[in-house]
């Protein structure tokens, strides 16, 4: 019987065995069903992340008891996330109601005042044996309720983010090294800025860093939603490859979004221009969980988590 956990000892693991745990955000009780089934099938540990935006369509109360519900009958280790808080309250909340991780992102505010925010939110986590992310840069792109524009995106600065850590004791952190929100990530080549991770890495060795906005956006899933439809130009991600060096370096959360969004739009739309007539959401809803479960498959293998359960 699973039971949720919060990050800390798979954290650990992570790092001591080079994986990376995958958070999937969920939006509705699809993914979260995809999520999961996917998880159990190659016995992987797993983050189920809303975002504020998510808690708002689905509801606090029915998040969490439909999490609870859903891995009652499961043996893989889950974590119920906030992503992507941008209050104390939120955080506050989320952890009254069941969450074992919270993420409060304070990337915003000057230095001193994420600080000051993330240290509160820590204060109040612990009292519940929550652990809490928190971020120091600023990733580009939109998703959700977070919008950055390309010229107010910044790199992590590593003595920033050691001076953060030391000060705020949060469980892990966010780093910005080129990764962005969004189906958008480069208009060129991609790369990742891993001289910057070599750095925060050995003034902070052993600690769990996360990498946000790092779905691949694979070529081959684009087109086939562009001929389903979709308006998807240029839309480009972060290779394998750039996943699998950054793993090797440190990074021990991955954060997956826009995967999921695109294998959910093939699935449905694809059911319903195939069965004009299906009326039924169960017909065409349940493509686009099969289509999800695909993706998180493949990431559990490209992250390294089959059987680290």
């Amino acid at each position: 019987m699973s039971k949720l956990i919060n990050t800390k000892s798979l954290f650990k693991k992570a790092l001591k065995e080079k994986f990376a745990v995958p958070a999937f955000n969920c939006n509705n009780l699809e993914t979260i069903k995809a999520v999961l089934s996917g998880a159990s099938l190659y016995n992987s540990p797993v983050i189920l992340a809303f975002s504020p935006s998510a808690i708002t369509y689905m509801g606090l109360p029915v998040i969490s008891a439909v999490v609870k519900a859903e891995i009652k009958d499961l043996k893989i280790p889950v974590v119920l996330h906030l992503d992507h808080s941008p209050t104390f309250e939120l955080c506050e909340s989320c952890i009254d109601a069941g969450f074992t991780s919270v993420m409060i992102d304070a990337s915003s505010m000057p230095l001193s005042e994420n600080i000051k925010v993330t240290k509160k939110v820590v204060e109040y986590a612990n009292k519940f044996d929550v652990s809490v992310e928190a971020e120091v840069g600023r990733l580009a792109g939109i998703e959700d309720h977070v919008d950055v524009s390309q010229k107010d995106s910044i790199y992590s600065d590593p003595k920033d983010v050691t001076e953060f850590i030391k000060q705020t004791k949060c469980d892990s952190l966010a780093i910005a090294i080129g990764t962005s929100h969004g189906a958008y990530k480069f208009a060129g080549d991609a790369h990742l800025r891993f001289d910057i991770l070599k750095k925060i890495t050995e003034l902070n060795p052993d600690y769990p860093f996360v990498l946000h906005g790092a779905s691949s956006v694979p070529s081959e899933l684009v087109k086939e939603c562009q001929k389903l439809g979709a308006n998807l130009q240029n839309a480009k991600g972060v290779s394998e490859n750039l996943i699998k060096e950054s793993i090797k370096k440190g990074i021990t959360k991955i954060n997956i979004d826009t995967d999921l969004r695109l294998a959910f739009y093939k699935g449905v739309k694809g059911a319903l221009i195939e069965k004009p007539n299906a009326i039924s959401p169960r017909d065409y809803l349940s493509k686009g969980i099969d289509e999800i479960q695909k993706v998180v498959i493949d990431k559990i293998k490209l992250l390294n988590t089959e059987n680290k359960a």
